[in-house]
């Protein structure tokens, strides 16, 4: 048994929302009880990606709330404004502006009811961790449940709506030039793979992940997501197809369509990159497809390191690479 080790390199970049001048609309609203508890409607649906964290670290630290009084009830039709759908790695960048525009005009409510309360200005205060303080001081004046109490005990409005839109100019139809999207994704990813020379079959031993996520708003989130997305992307490099037979599907069920398990997943690493963009919620954007797409490229670079042969055709099964250096074999052009 012969095995070959490779290294291989992929990077992309990648339009960050919709583009293409596509609707690309985030809304929610946000309200607070008079015991300083806050609920944000949030029309983003969060499929495991951890968006409704994001949308409570977001409201959090603009009302100046602690983060566990704040509730998310999310992508519910009968309560939650249109945000859109949760795709285009759009969530964080579009519906955490609309978070963050809905809890800003909030905390500027709360504050000018503190102020009265205090007799100073709106602008000598502000709000940390579900405390009220003057600029400077160590000490609280008020927790935000009594200016919230305040509030409502005054019959005001504690609640507000945000809402915000990402759309973007179409391309030149003529030149198919300009900035079709708000903003964009960077990833480089480094695979390390082990070629089986007597059986095409590939393992990847290693892959470390730099993801651009503007400002991770949450590493450990980053993290999963971008761990996520490569083992996506070494679904797409060894494992997963789909056979049509003249427009017919012939992998018809789950059952004959494979996906990396958890023993086929390898250590990653991931390095996290952040430059600031200013058009996301504290300088953040998405990272989830970023962190798929060049996964693949690395891994096939990775194989054609260790055997001298370009696989074309993915994924690259054993079958594929095992053809394709027996044929290499047969032209003299490959060494074991």
């Amino acid at each position: 048994m012969t095995k070959k080790r490779g290294l291989g390199v992929g990077s992309m970049f990648y339009g960050i929302g919709y583009g293409f001048n596509r609707a690309d609309i985030g809304s929610a609203y946000i309200e607070m009880a008079d015991d300083g508890t806050t609920t944000v409607y949030s029309g983003a649906c969060d499929m495991g990606q951890g968006i409704m964290t994001v949308v409570a670290q977001v409201a959090a630290e603009v009302v100046g709330a602690h983060i566990d009084t704040i509730r998310v009830v999310a992508a519910d039709t009968t309560s939650t404004p249109d945000a859109g759908p949760t795709s285009g790695s759009r969530a964080t960048f579009v519906q955490g502006i609309a978070v963050h525009e809905a809890a800003s005009d909030l905390h500027d409510q709360l504050m000018q009811t503190a102020a009265g309360m205090f007799e100073c200005e709106k602008d000598e205060l502000e709000a940390h961790n579900g405390d009220v303080y003057l600029k400077g001081a160590n000490a609280p004046i008020a927790s935000l449940a009594e200016v919230a109490a305040r509030v409502h005990l005054l019959g005001g409005r504690c609640a507000s709506w945000g809402w915000h839109d990402n759309s973007t100019a179409d391309v030149d139809p003529e030149t198919s030039q300009g900035d079709a999207y708000a903003s964009y994704g960077w990833a480089t990813q480094l695979a390390e793979v082990e070629v089986d020379t007597e059986t095409g079959h590939v393992k990847v031993l290693k892959i470390v992940s730099a993801t651009d996520a503007g400002k991770a708003i949450n590493p450990v989130a980053v993290e999963g997501q971008i761990q996520g997305g490569a083992a996506m992307g070494v679904g797409y490099a060894l494992y997963e197809q789909h056979i049509l037979d003249q427009g017919v599907p012939r992998t018809d069920s789950m059952a004959f369509y494979l996906v990396p398990t958890s023993m086929d997943v390898p250590e990653i690493q991931c390095e996290i990159v952040e430059v600031f963009d200013p058009k996301g919620p504290f300088g953040a954007k998405g990272i989830a497809e970023p962190a798929t797409v060049p996964t693949t490229p690395a891994i096939l670079n990775a194989i054609y390191d260790a055997i001298g042969i370009r696989i074309t055709d993915t994924p690259a099964t054993p079958e594929r690479v095992f053809q394709a250096i027996q044929e290499a074999r047969a032209r003299g052009e490959f060494e074991d």
